[in-house]
C-alpha cells in the first residue's frame, strides 16, 4: 500500500481535484463517476484513477452496486477545505442578499449558517466578500410574497420522509372555497416562484399539486401510506407546461413577432420546445404539452406579439379571452359601489 503522504506528493491541481472528490463523496450518500466527471470537467477514466489513489491513501471509499455510486465510510472525517473567493461569495450572496426575495424555507437558518462560515474564512477572502456584498443589491420581485411557511414546509417534508398521511384545508384560488382533503405527500417542488406539494389527493382522487401558501391548516395523521413505486417526478412534469397535467396532449405552434422573436426563442420554456426563425424575422415555436390552461396565460402575456397557429381549440380560446378583455375595457366605468364583472 502506498503511504498516505503520497496523496499530497502530486501536482497542485490534482490535489484540489482529489479533495473535491472527497468532499463530494462525504456530502452525499453516494456519487457515481458520471456525476464526478461533470463536477470536475474531466473524463471518467481520470475519476477512476483518482478514486484508486484515494483508496490507496487509506480512505475507506467503497462502491455500492445498489446505489450505483461510491461513498466514504462515515467514520472517515476530512478537514473542511478553504473556500475560494467565488465559492464564499456565492453562499454569502444568497444568505445576505437573496434569502428574503425568493421562496425558500429556513431562510433565517441559512443566514445563521452563512455567518458561521463567514467567521471562519481567511482574512483575504473575508475582505473580498465584504467589499463585494456592499456593491451588490437585489431588487425584490413584487409578485413574490415573503411568507415562507417554514412550519408547513417542515411538516410536509417530515410526512414525505416518514410516509404519513396529512389532512389539509386548502383555499381554492378563484372561488375562495376551502376544501378538505387527505393527502399522501410524495414530493416538494419549487416552480413559478412558489412551493408545491405533490401527492395523491382523496378529494381529486389522483395525483395533484397544492400550493403551500394556500394551505390554511395542516394536520399530520397517525396513518401511514405506501408510495406508488411508479411515481416519477420527472415523468409527472414531463409534458406539463408547469404544474398541472391534464391528461390531454396538444401540439402547440406559435408565431412570435420579429421584435420579440429572438428573446422568446433563446429561452428554453419547455423541454419539448423547437424553434425556427422565418425570413421576415419572426419565429415559429412549437411545444408538446399536457393541457392548455397554463400555456394559455403564458401566451396572453405576449399580447399582440404572438399568433396561435395550432391547435384550433387554443386559437379559439385565446381569441375569446381577448374579446372579453376588449369588451370589459370598452364599457363605461361603473360607480364605485358597482361590480363591473357581475355579482
Amino acid at each position: 500500500m502506498k503511504p498516505a503522504t503520497e496523496l499530497f506528493l502530486t501536482k497542485p491541481h490534482r490535489i484540489n481535484r482529489l479533495l473535491t472528490i472527497l468532499s463530494a463523496l462525504q456530502s452525499t450518500q453516494s456519487c457515481n463517476t458520471g456525476d464526478l466527471s461533470k463536477l470536475l470537467g474531466v473524463s471518467k477514466r481520470t475519476i477512476y484513477r483518482d478514486l484508486t489513489v484515494i483508496r490507496e491513501a487509506g480512505v475507506l471509499c467503497r462502491y455500492n452496486s445498489q446505489a450505483d455510486g461510491y461513498s466514504i465510510d462515515p467514520r472517515f472525517h476530512l478537514f473542511v477545505q478553504t473556500l475560494t473567493q467565488e465559492e464564499a461569495l456565492s453562499l454569502l450572496l444568497f444568505a445576505h442578499k437573496m434569502r428574503n426575495h425568493i421562496h425558500i424555507p429556513f431562510a433565517d437558518s441559512a443566514l445563521r449558517s452563512a455567518l458561521k462560515i463567514q467567521a471562519n474564512l481567511s482574512d483575504s477572502v473575508k475582505q473580498y466578500c465584504n467589499a463585494a456584498l456592499q456593491k451588490i443589491s437585489i431588487k425584490a420581485d413584487p409578485q413574490v410574497g415573503m411568507d415562507l411557511l417554514d412550519n408547513v414546509f417542515t411538516q410536509l417534508l417530515n410526512a414525505i420522509l416518514t410516509n404519513q398521511v396529512v389532512e389539509i384545508h386548502y383555499c381554492l384560488a378563484l372561488s375562495k372555497k376551502c376544501i378538505i382533503t387527505y393527502l399522501e405527500p410524495y414530493h416538494l417542488l419549487h416552480s413559478d416562484r412558489t412551493w408545491y406539494v405533490i401527492g395523491k389527493s382523496s378529494f381529486h382522487k389522483k395525483l395533484y399539486g397544492f400550493k403551500l401558501k394556500r394551505i390554511k391548516e395542516l394536520n399530520v395523521l397517525d396513518k401511514r401510506f405506501v408510495e406508488d413505486s411508479r411515481f416519477d417526478i420527472n415523468e409527472y412534469l414531463s409534458c406539463a407546461w408547469s404544474m398541472k397535467p391534464e391528461n390531454a396532449l396538444y401540439h402547440v405552434r406559435l408565431r412570435f413577432a420579429p421584435d420579440v422573436a429572438e428573446d422568446v426563442a433563446e429561452v428554453q420554456w419547455h423541454h419539448t420546445q423547437t424553434a425556427i426563425y422565418n425570413n421576415d424575422g419572426s419565429a415559429t415555436i412549437e411545444f408538446r404539452v399536457d393541457g392548455l390552461s397554463e400555456i394559455t396565460w403564458w401566451i396572453l402575456s405576449f399580447g399582440d406579439k404572438v399568433q396561435v397557429l395550432a391547435p384550433k381549440i387554443l386559437r379559439i380560446k385565446i381569441a375569446e379571452i381577448a374579446q372579453n378583455i376588449t369588451r370589459n375595457n370598452q364599457q363605461e366605468l361603473p360607480s364605485h359601489n358597482a361590480n363591473p364583472f357581475g355579482s
